[in-house]
């Protein structure tokens, strides 16, 4: 069965090079038949001992702030285990996410220090909040307030789990498009654990980090270490083949430590302090060499607690998150420094074996440490009780409602709420419906910064829904459906009259197919199609005008990823994901930088791995294999992307 199976498995890859010269229609069925093709010689040989590709009893946090089942929520959720953290050991976490169902993320594949815009399902970088640990992380600094994802490393995280769809009854401001919560590594179950990975690739990359962890009888505790450095490629294209362009390097130190105390079989503590910094060179535009250089940090420290009764629990978070931000270049020095506090108690109760009630209050607190602004050091506050009402264990019914109300010290109140009925149906289909409303507060550079402030801005307010389906057609082969709509009103936008104001509404729409092919225990195959579209509309002299406005954001993607547990100790993955052509804005040197449209042509990344353990699975080595068809496209108008690429080392645990 496999000598049959791997020839036709790789033969589709060679045409792959073919799409992205067919129109957009012709291509995306191109890709649709070419997976078909992939998955067609194995549907035969697949037995029937296969695990489900539902598993409806996962555990899952992030969907409702305690652990539930999968059954017992309608939320979309995807999950990054552990076992796939552990087979991307040469990506880093922007490249992970953009493997994703629904998520794109703008640089992930260019040069490792330029910036990365997180595109789920369409919306704006700050509609999605990053949570660690399920603690909110923040920049205030920053012009959108969102969290930089090369702040974290990779090495640093356990799970992943992808929330989807307006949080803020939840996570409040800005979870708008949805949450990602990026859980960090636990104690081992031993006294004294640890692991060390060291690799090296292309454009004389190298990677390399240590932890120690453990478990003693009270406490837990987990410490690590990583580092990383390229001389990476010209962040500029130098589209003229001058050959002068120098190279961009990128390095990264990262620090991680937490302690779980169990003061009691019931109450437990864990601090924690996370330190992370990078610095790099950076280019003076679009097809412009220069010799900027950057440098930023993050120092992430905080408190869990949490008291378990049999009932229920109460949870305290607190989260300090300190951002310091400096680019140097021909302009000058700026320097940007953002502290944000989040203060979270909140308690889930179970009144009856099929109601079940959560009850909080957040407290958030953003700063600019800035005192050239016209408002010194300037600080905003956000205070916002929620609560949830959770109904399950009916007959495959599930429900739940809830409510949150937000006092802004400088816009005001507002409120926001969440409806989520779902139905199982003999363990096999889930239907769900979410429909929901949420709200980002005007960030700070908006309300005091220094070019076109107002402190009279309101909030963006969303409503949005999302109706799908999980179908298990067999032991071995599942899809999940979803179409969502979501509309934004009072979209801030900077107008170079009035500065920043509330005047647009922004309209997007898609839906998302997931099918899931569990063969038998050897292989597995993830696939999916996501599509997104969207508008703005705008007043223009007393006249709505709509165009549309999701600049380099796809309207199609098609994503496939096969594993194969070709022996006990070799695995290996081939991942493919096409994007659809994109617009993006050129804003002209040569025509007093005047914006103008360009398109960004379609392309298509194929990627390998591979992973062989010995010494009783304590020693890995992996090959990582990233865009082997050598595609030379853009992610950003002007800007370079890496062709092939290649990372290998070895990882070993004790």
């Amino acid at each position: 069965m496999t000598i049959i199976s791997v020839p036709f498995l790789f033969t589709p890859f060679f045409n792959i090079k073919n799409l992205t010269k067919m129109k957009k229609e012709k291509r995306v069925w191109a890709i649709i038949l070419i997976a078909l093709g992939w998955l067609a010689p194995n549907l035969s040989n697949a037995q029937q001992d296969s695990i489900k590709s539902f598993n409806l009893n996962e555990v899952v946090i992030t969907a409702t702030k305690f652990p539930k089942s999968s059954a017992e929520t309608g939320k979309v959720l995807t999950v990054i285990d552990q076992a796939q953290i552990e087979r991307s050991s040469g990506k880093d976490l922007s490249q992970l996410l953009n493997e994703q169902v629904g998520l794109v993320i703008n640089g992930a594949n260019s040069n490792p220090g330029k910036d990365k815009s997180v595109f789920l399902r369409g919306a704006k970088t700050e509609y999605t909040v990053f949570l660690i640990d399920g603690i909110p992380v923040n920049d205030p600094s920053g012009a959108g307030g969102a969290f930089d994802p090369r702040l974290l490393t990779l090495d640093q995280i356990e799970r992943i789990e992808i929330l989807k769809g307006s949080q803020s009854t939840l996570y409040g401001s800005d979870a708008i498009a949805g949450v990602i919560n990026l859980i960090t590594r636990k104690g081992a179950n031993k006294a004294i654990g640890g692991s060390a990975s060291l690799g090296y690739g292309s454009y004389n990359t190298m990677k390399g980090s240590a932890s120690l962890n453990g478990s003693l009888n009270f406490m837990d505790y987990n410490i690590g270490y990583g580092y990383s450095k390229t001389d990476g490629i010209s962040e500029a294209e130098d589209v003229n083949g001058t050959g002068t362009f120098d190279k961009d390097g990128f390095a990264q130190h990262a620090f991680n430590a937490s302690a779980t105390f169990k003061i009691s079989p019931s109450f437990e503590i864990t601090p924690f302090v996370r330190y992370s910094d990078f610095d790099g060179n950076y280019d003076a535009g679009p097809f412009t060499d220069g010799i900027g250089t950057y440098k930023a940090s993050l120092v992430n420290s905080g408190l869990r607690t949490q008291y378990s009764f049999e009932r229920g629990a109460i949870n305290f978070l607190y989260g300090h998150n300190s951002t310091d931000r400096e680019f140097n270049d021909s302009f000058g020095l700026a320097e940007f420094k953002g502290r944000f506090d989040n203060v979270d108690l909140f308690s889930n109760y179970d009144i009856t074996a099929q109601i079940q009630v959560l009850a909080g209050l957040n407290f958030q607190n953003l700063k600019l440490l800035d005192s050239t602004l016209p408002t010194a050091n300037p600080n905003a506050d956000l205070m916002s009780p929620y609560l949830s009402l959770f109904l399950h264990n009916l007959k495959g019914f599930a429900l739940e409602v809830g409510g949150r109300f937000n006092h802004h010290s400088k816009y005001g109140n507002n409120s926001t709420y969440s409806i989520n009925p779902s139905y199982i149906i003999n363990n096999k289909v889930k239907l769900f419906l979410n429909q929901s409303s949420g709200f980002k507060a005007p960030t700070l550079s908006q309300l005091f910064g220094n070019f076109g402030a107002n402190e009279n801005l309101q909030p963006e307010k969303s409503t949005s829904s999302e109706v799908g389906a999980e179908i298990a057609f067999s032991p071995r082969v599942s899809v999940r459906a979803t179409a969502f709509n979501r509309k934004i009103d009072d979209v801030i936008i900077y107008n170079f009259s009035t500065g920043f104001i509330n005047l647009n509404v922004q309209d997007d729409r898609g839906f998302e197919i997931e099918p899931v092919l569990k063969l038998n225990s050897k292989w597995i195959i993830n696939s999916y199609y996501s599509f997104v579209d969207g508008e703005v509309t705008t007043s223009e002299n007393g006249r709505d005008s709509s165009y549309f406005n999701l600049l380099r954001r796809p309207k199609h993607t098609i994503g496939v990823n096969v594993g194969w547990q070709a022996l006990d100790n070799l695995f290996i993955s081939a991942n493919l994901k096409t994007f659809s052509e994109r617009q993006d804005l050129f804003f002209n040197p040569n025509n007093f930088f005047a914006p103008e449209q360009v398109t960004l042509e379609p392309y298509a990344l194929l990627d390998f791995y591979i992973e062989y353990k010995m010494v009783n699975n304590r020693l890995k080595l992996f090959l990582d294999a990233k865009n082997v068809l050598n595609q030379d496209y853009r992610e950003v108008y002007g800007y370079n992307t890496l062709g092939i690429n290649v990372n290998s080392g070895l990882t070993f645990s004790f």
